[in-house]
């Protein structure tokens, strides 16, 4: 099996590395990420502008673009077709209407766009929790084994949302769940003519079963993202 790894948090995210650990074992893995933080970025691409691209060992690439140009630079002309694309494991949840925003999200997705199956791994992070990747990368490869033998039909794309637990905590277990499209909770604090978003991402609204509600539960959040949304 061949797997593309990818992410929005940087080549050097510890996110990254803990996706690698996960897939240990499971095919030839290919690395190709952004050479920066690109999160937040959305479904950007690069299409005016060079993009610098930097091969840093055997089947690894950084890339100085966005999360979308790492899957399209690795799909058609760095690596061709792979089995799977997973992107991740982002430092945060990427949640409900996260979908849009989300360079993480957004890699999987372009992926799906040029026809290859793909997975977006996000760990949401509570305040005043510590995170632990190894625990991590472990829930993410029980993930993986599972999604790997679904159907997954054309132009859908997995959203993967862990809890964050505290330690000693149960092991949570994966729940289907339809996305939550609330309105997100918008609001900023002005210092002069500057303006600094001041939302609260933990309490923001959320619907039973949903998304939200499910990962803010301790559970694994699932969710099958069609590429047309209704």
């Amino acid at each position: 099996m061949r797997i593309l790894l990818t992410n929005d948090d940087g080549y050097d995210a510890p996110g990254l590395a803990a996706l690698e650990r996960a897939c240990a074992g499971l095919g030839e893995l290919f690395v190709v990420a952004p050479s920066e933080q690109q999160s937040n970025m959305g479904h950007r691409v690069t299409g005016a502008t060079g993009i610098e691209v930097t091969e840093c060992g055997e089947r690894r690439w950084h890339v100085g673009g966005t999360p979308a140009d790492c899957a399209r630079l690795a799909l058609t002309h760095l690596i061709g077709p792979v089995d799977w694309v997973l992107s991740g494991i982002n430092r945060g949840g990427n949640l409900g209407a996260d979908i849009y925003m989300s360079g993480t999200v957004a890699a999987a997705r372009e992926a799906t766009l040029l026809g290859h199956r793909a997975a977006a791994f996000s760990q949401y992070v509570r305040r005043g929790v510590p995170l632990d990747w190894d625990v991590a990368a472990v829930r993410v490869r029980r993930v993986i084994e599972v999604l790997f033998t679904r159907e997954l039909p054309p132009a859908v794309f997995w959203n993967v949302n862990l809890p964050h637990l505290d330690p000693g905590s149960p092991e949570p277990e994966p729940v289907d769940c339809p996305v939550d499209f609330a309105p997100f909770q918008v609001s900023y604090r002005r210092e002069g003519s500057t303006y600094y978003y001041a939302g609260d991402y933990h309490g923001r609204p959320r619907r039973p079963g949903s998304d939200v509600d499910q990962c803010f539960n301790g559970r694994i959040a699932v969710t099958a993202i069609p590429l047309e949304l209704r």
